[in-house]
């Protein structure tokens, strides 16, 4: 046990009861089922960090495991801020291949293959060998289903078999993929390569056949914990029960409403199971929900309960999905936030005005104080990217395509780097708050200014990316204190850029919806939620919509504060209105009702600010009668102007001075608290506040926007402000 019990406790402290029972279950198989947002990163990291300062734990024998490079890295920094050292956290490959190049000499002998970074090539020989010829898109699509026959323990023979049922790349049968497969193999064979599901494949073989490596491997590994269980692969399961030798110390993490990754050939079917392979588990469950408010989780419990119980796809007893379906209860999240804006939904008339109208939103939200990397535009394809690019430019809006070039390949980064180090190596190196203000000095000489330039285009990529270093190097000051030194900061650089690990890059996060996988932002914008696109159009078994449904779940769980889901009626300017509102949206959206038996026009009213062809609605309760503007008696479209109880188009009647003084106020109150303005009040409400100038507590409460909550907290200064003294 260690000689510092308070310590431990103190690593204990601020975990809510279901946190600290898992962070206490020190010993024995222990299942943590945990739902978006509740804070299951903390947990585990908090569970290795005290089992190690009890003496429980080797952390030189503790082996964390997770699906990224990027998660990876972040659990390692959290055990570092923890003061937990020599834990490995590494990717399932990543430790995989570790272990191949150590053990390679010892059960092969010579040299370990060079590793395939990327399949097309060695299929494009395949397919020339054959005597075929296909483009490059469909042998990216040939690429996914051979990783799908390897991670699913499938051989060229075995892969017809097993594929039935299973949709093909166009132009193939599986039996011509299975002979594509079979040259593929004989490529890398004749060129000595391995692609990275042969790390795992190779692996599982010298542990199956070689009982000294394997007892190796078991005397440096004795406890596992694996995060994000629900997207563990047949081939991932066998190498883990391997690695393990029929020993139980062993954590898992997942949701089985976040499995997303089905064509992968991931599934939950291990995390569902758990209990059934070790009867004597611990289950935990982590339903607290800390990053979104209550309207939006609200939101994702409401997708979700629409399927009582959740359809998975199960493999059969030899590891293939199989065709009887699994059910799963969903968990029902509990947020621990005050309440926010409803979610907005938006009816568009074509792409180009939805991403015209959702600029407009970026920009009153980067108004309000929300920093532009807390927003992202999240899509279902890739190729909905570019009408966002085309209107974030054309409105000056910053923005980033996660999935682009690679923050550590930019050369202003690769430059900023080595022009740190060298001054680490120098006699200038500094410690603790000094370390920003060094790097800002360094990061000049490449052009680097405390204001952002006005500039937009590749001078202000350049700009955000210095300014992320900067951000960087104050966080870690902050967090390590004293003895955080320029040479620590390098060090932190070249780990981060052996993984992968990014910081925060100032701009629009522009990304796929399986790519926002593990990530979270203040403001999220759902677009595109159109029929064809969520769910996809090849989605034609309930298992496929299943899973869309699980991706349109993700992605309204990764919104912290601000919520916005949009679709539109046609794709070009001026084209037909063919298309449909998804057919999720039709328990979410509060006003799906009225669009069933008409067709919705998606007109705004002449003169109303914001992109033609485009509407917004707030999610709260529906009207028993359309509210009208009290001055020209117009009815009221969106949630701000029903607040203001008048429409845009009319001037405001409230006093110009009040208002200034509550926007005044507000930005002090968040200031205080460093969160954004408009968590406290949006403009809406403090227009409503202003206009109605309330004058007892139970007036302010009438006010949309104010709540019991806000009362409590706020409704002293704001009515002190209203009416000039103090209301005691």
């Amino acid at each position: 046990m260690t000689d510092h019990p308070d310590i431990a406790t103190d690593i204990l402290a601020g975990l809510d009861a279901e946190q600290r029972q898992a962070a206490t279950t020190l010993n024995g198989p222990l299942c943590i089922l945990a739902g978006a947002g509740t804070g299951k990163t903390r947990a585990i990291t908090h569970r290795i960090a005290h089992g190690v300062q009890t003496g429980v734990y080797d952390p030189h024998r503790t082996l964390a495991l997770t699906f990224t490079a990027r998660a990876a890295a972040e659990m390692r920094t959290r055990l570092r801020d923890l003061g937990t050292h020599g834990v490995q956290a590494r990717t399932f490959h990543s430790a995989a291949l570790r272990q191949l190049q150590y053990f390679w000499p010892q059960a092969v002998g010579g040299a370990v293959p060079e590793l395939v970074d990327h399949k097309v090539n060695m299929l494009a020989e395949a397919a020339r060998r054959l005597r075929t010829t296909t483009d490059r898109a469909a042998l990216r699509d040939l690429a996914g289903e051979i990783e799908w026959a390897k991670v699913s323990m499938r051989t060229p023979d075995s892969y017809a078999a097993a594929a039935a049922g299973r949709e093909m790349p166009t132009g193939w049968d599986a039996n011509g993929v299975a002979r594509l497969f079979q040259g593929y193999e004989d490529v890398k064979t004749d060129r000595n390569l391995i692609d990275f599901e042969d790390v795992l494949l190779i692996m599982v073989g010298i542990l199956e056949t070689e009982p000294k490596i394997a007892a190796q491997v078991r005397d440096q590994y004795r406890v596992f914990i694996v995060d994000e269980y629900q997207d563990v692969s047949p081939l991932q399961h066998r190498l883990l029960d391997l690695w393990l030798g029929g020993r139980n110390e062993l954590c898992v993490v997942g949701d089985a409403s976040q499995t997303i990754y089905s064509f992968t050939g991931a599934t939950s079917r291990f995390l569902l199971d758990f209990r059934q392979e070790h009867s004597d588990a611990t289950m935990v469950k982590l339903v607290r929900d800390y990053r979104s408010t209550p309207e939006i989780v609200d939101l994702a419990n409401r997708l979700l309960s629409e399927r009582t119980r959740q359809r998975v796809p199960v493999p059969g007893p030899d590891g293939v999905r199989g065709s009887m379906p699994r059910w799963a209860e969903p968990l029902e999240l509990v947020s621990q936030r005050d309440h926010g804006p409803a979610p907005v939904f938006a009816e568009c008339s074509d792409d180009e005005a939805e991403a015209g109208w959702i600029a407009a939103q970026v920009k009153q939200l980067l108004d309000e104080g929300i920093q532009a990397a807390e927003i992202a535009v999240l899509f279902r394809t890739n190729g909905q990217s570019q009408a966002f690019e085309s209107a974030f430019a054309a409105a000056g809006i910053g923005y980033q395509l996660r999935g682009g070039e690679r923050f550590f390949s930019r050369r202003e980064i690769r430059d900023g780097i080595l022009q740190l180090r060298a001054a680490a190596r120098s006699a200038q190196d500094v410690s603790g708050d000094q370390v920003p203000g060094r790097v800002k000095d360094v990061l000049a000489s490449l052009g680097y200014t405390e204001a952002a330039p006005q500039a937009s285009g590749a001078t202000r990529e350049k700009w955000e990316s210095l300014n992320a270093l900067v951000a960087l190097s104050e966080e870690l000051a902050t967090t390590r204190g004293d003895q955080f030194t320029l040479t620590d900061l390098v060090a932190e650089l070249d780990e981060r850029a052996a993984s992968q690990h990014a910081p925060t890059v100032q701009g629009v996060t522009l990304a796929s919806l399986h790519s926002a996988k593990g990530l979270e932002w203040d403001a999220v914008f759902l677009v595109g939620l159109s029929e064809g696109l969520m769910p996809i159009s090849f989605a034609d078994t309930q298992e496929d919509i299943d899973e869309e449904r699980r991706l349109l779940y993700v992605g309204i769980t990764r919104a912290r504060l601000r919520l916005f889901l949009t679709w539109t009626l046609s794709r070009g300017t001026g084209g037909r209105s063919t298309r449909k509102p998804s057919r999720f949206l039709d328990s979410l959206d509060p006003e799906a009702d009225s669009r069933h038996g008409a067709q919705s026009q998606g007109r705004r009213r002449p003169g109303t600010a914001g992109t033609s062809g485009s509407g917004a609605r707030g999610s709260g309760r529906k009207r028993a009668h359309p509210a009208q503007c009290r001055s020209c008696g117009t009815l009221l479209e969106t949630g701000a102007e029903r607040k203001t109880g008048r429409c845009l188009d009319c001037p405001p009647t409230y006093d110009e001075g009040l208002f200034e003084n509550l926007k005044a106020w507000r930005l002090s109150t968040s200031q205080e608290a460093s969160m954004p303005a408009f968590v406290v009040f949006t403009d809406a409400t403090l227009v409503a506040i202003a206009e109605a100038a309330p004058k007892t507590p139970a007036e302010l409460l009438r006010i949309a926007g104010v709540g019991k909550s806000k009362l409590e907290k706020y409704g002293e200064d704001v009515l002190e402000l209203v009416n000039g003294t103090p209301t005691a």
